[in-house]
């Protein structure tokens, strides 16, 4: 596997630090929104976005793109702010405009509105369900596509999880990836007092998938997992990707009233600070 320069590392980091910009400003012009989730799923999400992809962002609908979904849509201004990253739309436009009538990013993704968006997600469980479907249909298609789902933690007590993760294994769907982001915070409190995902490793490979388990903010092991992911062949992939909920300002991370809630004036300026 080919190994990160430091240079490449660098610029990696420097992205992450705009993209989380990007979504803290944006949530407080809006007064509302997702900071957690769109912290925690973010260094995975921009190395898909900037060094694994097969897209072309300034041709979102290029029929020969990979696709990504984004089951957790609640992160969706995480996901909005690494696109911007990648050249699908302005950063500044998701500022000025995040969750307002009429606006191309609303709270949770929706296809209709937004480039590089292919299903609308928010109702939790569905997405690893759409990407055996696109994956599906590739195969038919003769196609060269790969289907990544994000999926998360709190997510994985939704029963359809796991029936998609059957459907996978008995197709033999080795285009599909799932990334668990498992920050192990859920809506308001850890995700073991909730309902605990217990052996969560275990439980993938029973159900016939290959695990790769890794720090969700290192990028080298995270580069590595998307290779070992895409030479796997006869079964899906999963990712188990340790994550810190809020991670990258202190005062958020590990802080589930950080899930959904938009910083004020004071708090912004704080975060702000730790990001230069």
């Amino acid at each position: 596997m080919a190994k990160l320069t430091d240079e490449r590392k660098g610029e990696l980091t420097d992205a992450a630090k705009r993209a989380r910009r990007t979504v803290l400003r944006a949530l407080h012009q809006a007064g509302s929104g997702h900071p957690g989730g769109s912290f925690s799923q973010m260094e995975f999400m921009l190395v898909l976005y900037l060094e694994k992809l097969n897209h072309k962002p300034n041709e979102p609908e290029w029929e020969e793109r990979d696709m990504v979904f984004l089951s957790k849509g609640h992160a969706a201004p995480g996901w909005y702010a690494v696109m911007a990253e990648a050249g699908y739309f302005p950063a500044e436009e998701i500022v000025a405009t995040l969750r307002k009538p009429e606006s191309r990013f609303q709270g949770h993704p929706g296809s209709e509105h937004t480039p590089g968006v292919d299903i609308s997600s928010g109702s939790l469980g569905q997405g690893l369900s759409v990407a055996n479907g696109v994956a599906l249909a590739a195969r038919l298609d003769g196609k060269n596509r790969r289907a990544y789902c994000v999926i998360g933690d709190g997510e994985l007590q939704e029963g359809q999880v796991w029936e998609a993760a059957m459907s996978a294994a008995h197709f033999k769907l080795d285009n599909v990836c799932a990334i668990v982001d498992w920050n192990k915070i859920q809506l308001d409190t850890w995700t073991d007092q909730v309902k605990t995902l217990g052996d969560l490793k275990g439980k993938w490979a029973t159900f016939g998938w290959h695990v790769i388990e890794i720090d969700g903010h290192d990028f080298q092991q995270i580069d590595d997992a998307f290779d070992e992911a895409a030479a796997v062949k006869g079964k899906p992939s999963v990712i188990i990707a340790h994550t810190i909920k809020g991670k990258g300002v202190t005062f958020m991370e590990n802080d589930a009233k950080w899930h959904g809630l938009a910083p004020n004036e004071q708090e912004l300026e704080l975060a702000l600070k730790e990001l230069v």
